[in-house]
């Protein structure tokens, strides 16, 4: 695996970024949010219940609005494992896809368990949010992948069929390690998707958004992100389905207006390269954040993933200002959110401030423990 290049970063730089990261996280949750009360809903459905325009604002999930699910809570964990990857390489060990499977890990801890074990002191801080300890509807594979400590890897990997675009849904951070070159990227977002979803189709198009949205992060257009991760793709044994995907969703934005019809062409069978696909069209095609985020959630598929997706494009390509203001006031664990999203950023920009071999600072390695 790749290590970080040693960037200079300015102070402008370093507000970019982090407004960035910010954008990505916070996208994807509101996103999650905005999809998770017609999650399992037609289209049919979704107007009956919300009127001719569907759903065009946050609604009750959960009891309440601004839930997030089991999408949002893992996209936090590879935050928490990526951090934790780059705190543990001070002691000569380097291997993130097993910092990342110990995150999963924690992760599973809080679908098992009441509450935070205070004393686990090695789990760090995000676990011990409470918040996090609420069962949001995982799938099957998630529960199965992260079941046990026998870690999933590309060679072996854990459920062998799985298409679904969960793994997808939780690879945003991996595409905001922007020291690191697009390949690695992929690589590392590939191996820890394998960790729950077998197929190639599964773990493939959790590479290519996460080169897409390093890509965004980096200050690229949204088409120029697809393109590099398309040529990224090609050396890749079984991801024609991925590409044509990717291809057929940059085609579609060319035959006019946005619609339901279109968006549900894009999913097909609404595995990974499916919403994939219909996530990168809704942020092409949005006027803004909060129009490309509705086209996400208004159709008969899976209207969280798809808008969690959907958003962590929106947010990594304009940043946290161009999300709907209102939307993040009930977002659930916005502080939490924005706390770790800072962190990552602060990570990435000063690491080396923060800690290393001539000495580290007490508090990070409270929150982010080796």
């Amino acid at each position: 695996m790749g290590a970080t290049t040693g960037a200079v970063w300015g102070r402008s730089e370093q507000q970019d970024f982090r407004s960035r990261v910010r954008g990505t996280m916070l996208g994807a949750a509101v996103g999650d949010a905005l999809g998770a009360p017609v999650d399992r809903l037609s289209l049919e459905e979704i107007r009956e219940a919300y009127g001719a325009e569907g759903l065009v604002d946050l609604g009750l999930a959960y009891g309440r609005r601004g839930a997030v699910t089991h999408l949002t809570q893992l996209t936090l964990f590879s935050v928490d494992g990526l951090i934790r990857a780059q705190v543990r390489r001070d002691t000569g060990a380097w291997h993130p896809p097993t910092d990342l499977h110990r995150a999963y890990l924690r992760w599973a801890a809080t679908q098992r368990d009441w509450g935070p074990d205070e004393r686990r002191k090695e789990d760090g801080w995000l676990a011990r949010e409470e918040w996090l300890y609420a069962r949001r509807d995982p799938s099957r594979s998630l529960l199965v992948g992260f079941g046990d400590e026998t870690m999933g890897t590309l060679e072996a990997p854990k459920n062998l069929g799985e298409a679904g675009p969960e793994a997808a849904a939780r690879s945003a951070p991996f595409g905001l390690l922007v020291g690191w070159e697009p390949q690695l990227v992929a690589q590392l977002a590939i191996e820890c998707a394998a960790q729950t979803h077998g197929h190639p189709v599964g773990y493939l198009s959790a590479g290519a958004y996460a080169v897409i949205v390093h890509a965004l992060a980096c200050g690229e257009s949204l088409d120029g992100a697809v393109q590099r991760a398309l040529a990224l793709l090609a050396a890749r044994p079984g991801h024609e389905p991925v590409s044509q995907a990717l291809q057929h969703a940059l085609g579609t934005v060319r035959q006019g207006m946005p619609t339901p019809v279109r968006v549900e062409e894009l999913l097909g069978e609404a595995s990974a390269e499916g919403v994939l696909a219909a996530a990168v069209y809704c942020a092409l095609v949005g006027e803004d954040v909060r129009r490309g985020l509705c086209l996400s959630v208004n159709h008969d598929g899976p209207s969280g993933a798809t808008a969690a997706l959907t958003g962590g494009l929106l947010g990594a390509l304009h940043g946290e200002t161009a999300l709907p203001p209102a939307w993040l006031a009930e977002l659930e664990g916005r502080p939490t959110i924005l706390e770790l999203a800072d962190d990552f950023a602060m990570e990435m920009t000063q690491g080396p401030a923060l800690h290393g071999p001539a000495g580290s600072a007490p508090g990070w390695l409270a929150r982010y423990p080796r």
